[in-house]
């Protein structure tokens, strides 16, 4: 295996040299587990792009961050070939005929490597940090290239079949967020030939605020002492850490009462970034960091894509100034239009089956990476044989 490092692009990347289009450099925020997180990527112009092409990433590249969550790792696909390395991260390519690239990224998955690694990379030091001597320490049990294909094969089914429902829900979304625009925004609503605009809004539409349409939950947090990872007690979030895409990973947990979130409200990040959004699952204590909010008259699926739309910049609230947090007061003060009830309930009842369907999907993603997991170190381990499956698989 080649190991290399990004010594060189440190010294000729700077926050000023990124653009808004070209070739897109993978920094440490863009690292999942196997996989790369394309929001928030950062670019280079072309011909900046061109004078590092040394740190250039092919297909089959493993990508690590050298500081922080270590553990984490992004295998270079064809989509990301080309794409830069960046300053804050290590380069591990391999160079051996005998591994397969895909399967040693699944082993790179298991706790028993992620508490390894993490065990080395926090030794003495109050932040983890990788290095190149301990990548080269790296270890994992090789079976033949045959069956390292076979097993990356199996657990990459379900990776594709997450994948799909993945993209299924970004349409699903974008459908529903676009119906909203289509008829509050741009204001072509079932019927809206027949309604008179008045100085560009339509008649019947009165000034209204957030807080006359809907009712809030300020978050306040208990003492720590109640917080436990066990599930004792309700989930605890306390800002945007704990956010998924739409529903909250509940990883800590608080055993006294405080501040709830009821299934179906929207959590709304009142601290930076403000405005940010998720919908809780079930009941939940919340911290300062969130607030709770909920349609008056029940029509959170509304309420939700007003929300999108209003704050799809960040930290921008009321007249467009940039806040750091804000409260209940200003919450409530936020200026929307009331359009016709009938038409937000009939919006509403639209909605639903689609954000029902998007549920949906998130609980099958769950189901399969559940199943995955349970698979990957059984197979890794050998304790679950494929020697005796056919199994069609792709070139190293």
């Amino acid at each position: 295996m080649h190991i290399s490092r990004a010594d060189q692009a440190s010294a000729a990347q700077t926050p000023s040299d990124y653009t808004s289009e070209g070739t897109p450099v993978i920094n440490v925020r863009n690292i999942g587990f196997g996989n790369l997180r394309e929001d928030h990527l950062e670019y280079l112009p072309e011909g900046k792009a061109a004078k590092l092409w040394q740190h250039h990433l092919k297909t089959g590249d493993i990508v690590f961050g050298r500081k922080g969550a270590v553990e984490r790792h992004a295998l270079i696909d064809k989509h990301a070939n080309g794409w830069i390395q960046g300053s804050d991260c290590m380069r591990l390519r391999v160079t051996s005929a005998s591994v397969c690239e895909k399967y040693l990224s699944y082993y790179l998955r298991t706790a028993a490597h992620q508490d390894w690694m993490q065990a080395l990379c926090s030794f003495g030091a109050t932040m983890s940090s990788l290095n190149q001597d301990i990548l080269r320490r790296l270890t994992f049990p090789a079976p033949v290239l045959a069956t390292q294909k076979k097993i990356a094969a199996i657990l990459s089914t379900y990776d594709d079949l997450i994948a799909n429902n993945q993209r299924r829900i970004t349409l699903l979304e974008r459908m529903a967020e676009d119906i909203y625009r289509e008829w509050f925004v741009r204001l072509r609503f079932p019927g809206h030939e027949q309604v008179k605009i008045e100085k560009g809004v339509p008649h019947g539409w009165t000034p209204s605020t957030l807080g006359a349409i809907a009712d809030f939950t300020m978050g306040q947090s208990p003492s720590s002492e109640y917080f436990n990872e066990t599930g004792t007690g309700l989930p605890f979030h306390q800002g945007v850490g704990s956010y998924g895409p739409r529903y909250p990973r509940h990883e800590t947990f608080c055993s006294v009462s405080g501040r709830k979130a009821k299934p179906g409200d929207i959590l709304f990040s009142v601290r930076a970034p403000v405005g940010r959004l998720n919908i809780a699952d079930q009941e939940l204590i919340i911290g300062r960091g969130l607030a709770a909010i909920r349609h008056k008259h029940g029509f959170n699926g509304y309420l939700l894509y007003l929300l999108k739309v209003a704050f799809a910049s960040e930290d921008i609230i009321g007249n467009g100034s940039i806040f750091n947090s804000v409260g209940k007061d200003e919450l409530a003060r936020l200026g929307v239009f009331a359009p016709n009830p009938a038409l937000v309930a009939k919006f509403d009842a639209l909605v639903q089956p689609i954000d029902k369907q998007i549920a949906g999907l998130y609980q099958a993603i769950a189901s399969l990476n559940a199943t995955r997991d349970a698979l990957l170190p059984r197979l890794i381990s050998g304790k679950l044989s494929v020697d005796d499956l056919d199994i069609k698989t792709v070139p190293k």
